[in-house]
């Protein structure tokens, strides 16, 4: 009967400690940036209030640069950021951290008159280049190798993010401004806009490009890259839904992946570092897995990145 009153005492003691822990953790964490990166950190802080439901959590998506700026100037707690940090970010007292990593495809309309060519033969980045940077390259013949003589519709990012910066550096070490094209606010913005114009072409953020079903979403299509220009899309350059895309670009044969990160304005301290802990957890890579928006970071990079937080 001792043995049994000093079970449950310990019970009450230990359910009181974590209760207790529970409670120290209160206020408010906001974040803004990354459409790319928004969905998982939205998905981040539910699970984290379950855990600690004192915590509240304040993210808003606005781009890549929106929210890099909005955490140099501490008007949020952290800034999703889908893009390697500047050194002009860092020496402003930046601290970023890995977090997630994925890729940018260019997208057209499944209505595209030069589709068929397209998915056939793909597109080489020489071709990206003439289109997107020099601007030589402006009708779908020239692209697809087609007789239909229609023009590129060609769309890009007007705010600040990190697919641009992604997409700009693929074509040549670029910047999001030297990249042409009609400007189209947002992730979800660009890629209507080229599901829309049968003439169209954009790029786009994996966690945007397939749908909760893993497949290309309907009414787009995602232009294979011709990387070893070949002249031919090859079967491993052929995206039709997420696990595809998954396999590329875990396995480096897709060539504009990316790592993004959480800039936090100084080393991170009190609540957010521990939602930092819980985010580069095994439950917070579990939540990565369930939301499908992005792709975790792997075990062994998560424990050298939670030794540096300390």
């Amino acid at each position: 009967m001792k043995n049994k009153i000093a079970l449950l005492a310990l019970v009450s003691l230990c359910s009181a400690t974590v209760a207790a822990f529970a409670a120290d953790l209160n206020g408010t964490i906001t974040a803004s940036g990354a459409f790319a990166i928004y969905p998982t950190v939205v998905a981040w802080g539910d699970a984290f209030h379950k855990k600690h439901p004192q915590v509240r959590f304040d993210i808003s998506a606005g781009g890549a640069g929106k929210g890099a700026a909005d955490a140099i100037a501490g008007l949020v707690d952290i800034g999703m950021v889908s893009r390697d940090p500047d050194p002009s970010e860092i020496s402003k007292g930046i601290y970023p951290i890995y977090c997630l990593h994925d890729a940018v495809f260019p997208v057209v309309s499944d209505k595209n008159p030069a589709l068929r060519a397209l998915l056939r033969k793909g597109v080489k980045k020489r071709t990206f280049i003439s289109m997107y940077v020099t601007g030589k390259v402006t009708n779908w013949d020239e692209v697809a190798g087609t007789d239909i003589d229609k023009p590129v519709h060609l769309y890009t990012r007007s705010d600040s993010c990190g697919a641009s910066a992604s997409w700009a550096k693929y074509l040549g070490d670029k910047k999001q401004e030297d990249l042409k094209g009609v400007g189209v606010y947002g992730d979800p913005g660009l890629l209507e806009t080229a599901k829309r114009d049968p003439l169209g072409i954009s790029y786009n953020n994996f966690s945007y490009v397939f749908d909760k079903n893993g497949k290309v979403v309907a009414g787009a299509r995602l232009v294979p890259i011709d990387s070893n220009e070949n002249g031919v899309a090859d079967m491993d350059e052929i995206f039709i839904d997420r696990e595809d895309a998954i396999r590329a670009i875990e396995n480096g044969r897709y060539p504009v992946t990316r790592k993004n990160y959480l800039f936090v304005k100084g080393k991170p301290t009190g609540l957010v570092k521990e939602f930092m802990k819980f985010i580069l957890s095994d439950e917070g890579t579990a939540v990565v897995n369930q939301v499908q928006a992005s792709l975790p970071v792997t075990k062994a990079e998560r424990v050298r990145i939670l030794k540096d937080l300390d």
